[in-house]
């Protein structure tokens, strides 16, 4: 039973959107955060969290729900909204159900079918724990959407300043103004460029804007606690502070390296003494680890492990944080990872494709295009363009040796012993959580229940066929070909993976390709036509894909093949113009902007300054999303 509410802490949260830990309390010298550093020395704060993913709303689903996206897909894809179970209970509900008076002031985008207005007793702009009814303690979530990742976008473009006029809308009530455009203050020689980026004034820029921005955050921070004293209530609050995932700068937001999952995550908690927590947590426990401090019972759904109370790990006992990235805007990318103390390892089960994928939406973003500038002008060293070329299917990093993770450890002999570990442990976390990661946007298995029906969804199988492709060895290609023929259609999916990887050297395994075009499912189809087409360059390849990608078909069957045919020759996609054109002028966000970027590239116009995002697209985008402030759900 729950204690009473009089004994019970109220909670502030405050949330810096799309913000790393830039601050003195964790190491960085450029932004100024006294505020936070001195909030920092009365709590504890976790100095290796990471989110569970590297982009908004799935990350923000597990803040919510105390799930991993990928245990309830979709909602671990960008901009979905997965529709919710009568069982699954959100954190706000069980405080408000143990009295407590929660508001929300103002982001949403939780990659889930709920109603704001429902689950809170306020979630608007005005939202703050000054309206609670007398005597009743409160939860009140505060949000800086100033920090998101548009803030360094150029200030002069269209897309930019509909963000700004959206932001004035969604300004939390504190007393700030509305932010002004970033002017950095931070000297652009004073920034540090990881050695995976072109060194670069616009990159240099983009991380001194960004440093401006946490600055920012800052002063935000200062005023809430700042209310929070003239309300005589600091000593019976407990703050948190994070952020929904990390960084906005290149390779950092939507990739599952340290500067797109490290979030800062501090709580100073009412009579306990501050402590530095070094081994590594996920922000999976912060629903669960609030409702515990609250003498709250955490419902059975969620995940994650308590951070604090009696049933809290060790800080000196060895821990590991899991992380997953799923298709993020118009690009797909399934890959996985798990941190230990040390290490980093990921496993890339899209390895026929790049880590860096040319994102509309990101591309609004002069660093990014700087970046890739500069490998037009072949002035990139082998550490800058490895990230534009196939990703590896395993990759290891030291980060106490390596703190851009540029030195891929994968495969060394001196490291077996830990790679192994790794695996072995992610693995069973996939499994743990039944990763709906490996199912297709268009399945009727997504979903929590639906994916655990008895015989429905075969991941360990699925997880041994696509592991097995990674190995890249041609000596499968007869199960890969086996498997093609397979009754169920996630196998055959995945059967289809593997040849694609194996593609050119899949010719023994040819008919079988070619038995598969004519499948019923058109997500085993379009990697077997993909891997047909790199194998044989056949016409039939071809067609498929762009009968595939006509408007008759669901959006997402339509997106896959698009992205095929962008990775092929494009002397052969040319013919199927049409098709592409439909898809470029699409009123769907993804679709669109996939079919504009392949539209410049087969008129042989494409340049990294292309205006392939469309405002209107976005826009449109947001109409159709689930929730009222989709307009920063990237």
């Amino acid at each position: 039973m729950a204690a009473g509410a009089s004994a019970r802490p109220n909670v502030l949260w405050i949330v810096g959107e799309d913000c790393p830990p830039w601050f003195g309390c964790y190491g960085d010298v450029l932004a100024s955060t006294p505020v936070i550093d001195a909030l920092a020395e009365r709590a504890t704060l976790f100095e290796r969290a990471y989110c569970t993913a590297p982009v908004c709303s799935p990350s923000r689903f597990s803040l919510l729900t105390g799930i991993v996206p990928e245990s309830h897909s979709p909602a671990d894809r960008m901009r979905s909204a997965a529709e919710r179970p009568d069982w699954m209970t959100t954190y706000p509900e069980s405080f408000r159900a143990a009295g407590y008076y929660c508001t929300n002031n103002q982001k949403t985008d939780y990659n889930l079918d709920v109603d704001a207005d429902v689950i809170w007793d306020e979630s608007s702009a005005t939202a703050h724990w000054r309206g609670r009814p007398d005597g009743s303690p409160f939860l009140a979530v505060f949000n800086f959407d100033p920090t998101h990742e548009s803030s360094i976008f150029d200030a002069e473009s269209p897309l930019a300043q509909a963000m700004a006029a959206f932001a004035k809308k969604l300004r939390p009530n504190t007393g700030l103004p509305s932010p002004d455009p970033l002017v950095p203050t931070v000297p652009l020689d004073a920034v540090r460029v990881p050695r995976y980026l072109p060194d670069t004034r616009e990159i240099r820029t983009d991380f001194a804007k960004y440093h401006e921005a946490v600055t920012r955050f800052n002063a935000f921070v200062g005023r809430l606690l700042t209310q929070l004293d003239e309300d005589g209530l600091t000593d019976k609050t407990l703050v948190l502070l994070t952020s929904d995932h990390g960084g906005v700068t290149p390779r950092s937001k939507r990739y599952l390296y340290d500067e797109g999952l490290h979030v800062p995550l501090m709580m100073a908690i009412p009579g306990r003494e501050r402590r530095r927590w070094a081994e590594p947590v996920s922000s999976l426990s912060i629903p669960t680890t609030l409702l515990t401090l609250a003498g709250i019972d955490v419902p059975a759904q969620m995940q994650g492990e308590p951070l604090a109370g009696p049933a809290a790990p060790s800080p000196a006992e060895p821990s590991y944080a899991f992380s997953a990235r799923g298709r993020m805007d118009e690009r797909y990318s399934l890959v996985r990872t798990i941190r230990s103390r040390r290490f980093r390892y990921l496993r890339n089960y899209t390895p026929h494709r790049p880590v860096i994928q040319h994102q509309a939406f990101a591309w609004n973003a002069a660093g990014y295009r700087s970046w890739e500038s500069e490998r037009q002008a072949g002035r990139l060293t082998p550490e800058q363009e490895r990230w534009w070329l196939p990703a590896p299917p395993v990759e290891l990093y030291d980060l106490d040796a390596d703190v851009d993770e540029v030195v891929n450890l994968a495969g060394e002999g001196a490291y077996a012993e830990v790679e192994a570990d790794l695996r072995r442990r992610l693995r069973e976390h996939i499994l743990a959580v039944n990763d709906n990661g490996f199912l297709p946007e268009d399945s009727p298995l997504l979903g929590w229940d639906a994916s655990r029906e008895p015989g429905a969804y075969p991941l360990e199988r699925v997880l041994e066929l696509a592991d097995l492709g990674l190995e890249r060895d041609p000596s499968r290609l007869p199960t890969f070909a086996e498997a093609l023929a397979d009754g169920d259609p996630v196998v055959r999916r995945w059967a289809a993976f593997g040849l694609l990887w194996l593609a050119p050297e899949a010719g023994p395994a040819a008919d079988a390709l070619r038995s598969a075009l004519p499948d019923p499912v058109p997500s085993v189809v379009v990697p077997a036509a993909e891997a047909l087409a790199r194998t044989t360059g056949e016409e039939a390849a071809y067609a498929t894909l762009a009968r595939l990608a006509e408007p008759a078909n669901n959006v997402w069957t339509r997106l896959e093949a698009i992205n095929a045919l962008t990775y092929l020759d494009l002397d052969r996609v040319r013919p199927y113009r049409a098709v592409i054109n439909d898809a470029a002028e699409t009123s769907h966000e993804y679709l669109g902007n996939a079919g504009r970027y392949l539209r410049f590239r087969l008129d042989g116009d494409y340049t990294p300054d292309a205006v392939v995002f469309s405002v209107n697209g976005f826009f449109a985008g947001m109409a159709a999303g689930a929730g009222p402030d989709r307009s920063s759900s990237h």
